[in-house]
Formats: structure tokens, sequence, C-alpha cells
């Protein structure tokens, strides 16, 4: 059997790179075989695991220096069926194509908006007058470097072996750890892993509601790495609270927690349990 897996596409995006390195991992383990089915969108990659057009989906869901990827969360919280298997932590460096002589030349520079917030400081200091045009990925800002000497796009330096274009700036992000998580999402509960993700709604927006579903999991000794509150679209002022907690689904004290919540929320939405897989430079470079 061969594992079809979504991701961003088109070649060269730091999704492809976290789902190649997953499916080199997985291969190990497994001794299945895998294959990579690149999406035009983050969204299309969680539609095509929810409706069954592939296997696992690779995705982005939040990065160390601009916080979570929305679509990503709010996707989630449309489809029912999708459960994260595992997580991966991508290192994410950035590189400046042009076929530019000198940095001056530049006067747009191309690259999906995460990339752009990225390197936004550099930018700033190195091409303060330039404009700045989001894309759907970043190897689809690619498209323009050999379109005109004045354009330059931020992308991966594996794009560079991979289409064969110039670097005019190499490590241009803001930030020397700079790293993305990344869920790789099916179909398939899962309850075993070292955290877990949810969330909720509460069913009234007035004082002390958020504090009442929190106070659960400290009550338990449960930890919290992240909380990030989304709008709910129905009303302004109206919010989701998607969590991360640092133990399994499955654990004694997480299941008690989730009998409580349940008395203090609206809805209640189990994403699933998972282990953390960190993609060492190492596997980067054999990509």
């Amino acid at each position: 059997m061969v594992i079809s897996i979504a991701h961003l596409g088109p070649q060269g995006t730091n999704a492809e790179t976290a789902a190649l390195a997953y499916a080199q991992w997985l291969e190990k383990q497994t001794g299945q075989l895998t294959q990579l089915s690149p999406c035009p969108t983050i969204a299309r990659s969680l539609y095509a695991v929810a409706h069954e057009e592939v296997d696992l989906g690779v995705v982005p869901v939040e990065n160390s220096t601009e916080g979570s990827v929305a679509i990503t969360l709010d996707t989630f919280w449309e489809f029912d069926q999708l459960q994260i298997q595992q997580e991966l932590v991508l290192p994410i460096i950035h590189t400046l194509f042009s076929c530019a002589a000198t940095l001056e030349e530049i006067k747009t520079v191309y690259s999906h908006p995460q990339a752009l917030a990225q390197c936004q400081k550099w930018l700033e200091k190195s091409l303060p007058r330039v404009q700045l045009v989001a894309t759907s990925s970043t190897t689809e800002a690619l498209k323009y470097v050999n379109l005109e000497p004045t354009t330059a796009a931020i992308a991966s330096p594996r794009a560079a072996k991979l289409y064969n274009l110039p670097i005019i700036a190499d490590e241009i992000n803001d930030y020397p750890d700079n790293c993305t998580r990344f869920w790789v999402v099916g179909r398939s509960p899962t309850t075993n892993g070292s955290h877990s993700a949810l969330a909720f709604s509460v069913p009234k927006n007035e004082p002390g509601a958020l504090v009442k579903a929190l106070q659960i999991f400290a009550d338990r000794g449960i930890n919290l790495s992240r909380i990030e509150s989304r709008p709910t679209k129905r009303s302004l002022g109206e919010y989701l609270f998607f969590v991360d907690l640092e133990n399994s689904i499955s654990d004694d004290s997480t299941q008690a927690a989730l009998a409580q919540l349940a008395n203090c929320t609206e809805i209640i939405k189990i994403f699933g349990s998972y282990r953390i897989l960190k993609i060492e430079s190492s596997m980067i470079a054999n990509l």
C-alpha cells in the first residue's frame, strides 16, 4: 500500500520539505511506500484528508516568530474527522533569490505572507523602499524572479537547487532559531502521545468563562503549552479556544478534566494525541 500525503505545493515549499522528511521517517519505521500530493492551499490539503482523497496531510500550525497559522486552526474546527497523528518541528531558513546584481536594484519582493513577516526586520533594514507582494506559497513567488531583474523572491535554500535560481542574500530571517510546527493529519482517532490538542467554545461571553475552563487543567497539574483564540464567525466578540496539552488524551487526569470541562463549555472537539519529531538539518540536506 502506498500512503499518500498532501501538502502545500508546489515543489520546494517548507511544507513539502516537512512532508518529505516525514515520508522518509515513515518508510523507515513501517516499510510502507509514500507518495506526496501537492495542493494549492493549506485548506485544500486538509480538505483532501477530510474527504479521503489522500491518507495524510502535513500542514503548518505555528511558527516561532509569527505565531499560529489561522487557516489551519479554522479548518480543523470545520472538519470533525481530522485527527493529529504526529507533530514535526522544522527549522526555517529564508533566502532571497533575484537576478539583480545588487540589493539596490530590487524594487519588488514576492513571497508567502508568513515568510515576508518572518523577514520583516531584515527587509526594513536592507530593502526599506521595496514593494512586498504576497503569494500563495514561497515557491509560487519564484516564478517572478526571471520575469524582471528588479524583482526578488523569498523561499527556502532548497529551492536554489530545485529551480537553479541565483541567491542574492542568505539566511535573512529575523531570528536564527526560526522554526515551524507542522501537524501530520489523518482521519484515525489517536490517543497515545506526549502532547494533545483540542478546542472548545463557551456558552456565554461573560466574566470568568475562560478561567473556569482553564482552571480545570491547572487543578490536575496538566500544563497547557499553547492557548489560542479564534473568532466563531457567528457574532463579534465570540471566540473558540484552541489548547495544546502536555499530556495524553488517554491519561486518567486528562479524561477527568475533559469530563468536567463539558460542564462549562458549549462544544469540545478533540484533535488527538501525538508525539513530536524534530527534523534535523542533516535530514533536510539529504532531501
